[in-house]
């Protein structure tokens, strides 16, 4: 008879933390990003309680992770622990032992945070789109795309090739100028499947005659700025840690 594996005790507390993405360490992609914080927590000694089975892991709970690519102010991740510790030690003794370019923001008991999944407090964000496109083709593109009732896109998924309206996700969009291009601030409804910024430069491609990429001067740099509970009375992004 096949021995039962060893039942856990469920989290006794459970941290939301708030990260930022920088610097070269935009290219790092989701999975690289879980093991870099998996090893912090063991190197930190944070009390990380485990799922029950065969093959336990850590009570590690990642939701709305920017593209490979971007870079971000607000990426969010959960931790339970088998103890009970304190928010701003447990802050401070990660970042001792996080790569430089992934920064700790925010540590929080999910206790004092809005209640609900942390997935489900990320319905909206907010983006800086940097493009080496003349200001007046970038303002020209993103009337076009605001105009149109849809822009149909296609990327690759999990779940193979899909088509959807990135129009219907763009709460705002505008441009201005910048020293050697143009800057697009960008708010975002999400959905599913959730539209990304680089969807929406592909749809100002397609509908704006917009030109990016390394022949016209070098690729769009994204960057978020903010991620929470989208209000749509206010148009506004609430933070999902206070």
């Amino acid at each position: 008879m096949r021995q039962q594996p060893e039942q856990q005790a469920p989290p006794v507390q459970r941290l939301r933390i708030r990260y930022a993405k920088r610097g070269r360490l935009r290219f790092t992609s989701h999975r690289d990003f879980s093991r870099a914080f998996e090893r912090a927590v063991a190197r930190a000694r944070i009390p990380v309680a485990y799922s029950s089975g065969f093959n336990p892991h850590p009570r590690i709970s990642y939701a709305g992770a920017a593209p490979t690519g971007a870079a971000s102010e607000a990426e969010y991740v959960e931790l339970g622990l088998r103890e009970t510790v304190d928010p701003a030690a447990t802050k401070a003794a990660l970042d001792e032992v996080m790569p430089d370019g992934l920064d700790l923001i925010d540590v929080v008991d999910t206790a004092t945070s809005p209640k609900g999944a942390l997935a489900d407090l990320l319905t909206g964000s907010e983006w800086i789109i940097d493009l080496p496109t003349a200001p007046e083709d970038a303002a020209a593109a993103v009337e076009a795309f605001l105009r149109a009732d849809e822009v149909i896109v296609s990327r690759m998924t999990k779940k193979g090739l899909r088509e959807f309206d990135a129009r219907s996700a763009v709460v705002r969009l505008s441009s201005a100028p910048r020293e050697r291009g143009s800057r697009l601030e960008l708010l975002l409804k999400h959905g599913t499947p959730t539209v990304r910024p680089d969807d929406v430069v592909t749809g100002l491609e397609r509908v704006g005659g917009l030109k990016v990429g390394p022949e016209h001067g070098g690729l769009p740099l994204l960057t978020r700025l903010s991620q929470g509970v989208f209000d749509e009375a206010s148009g506004t992004i609430g933070d999902p840690l206070h």
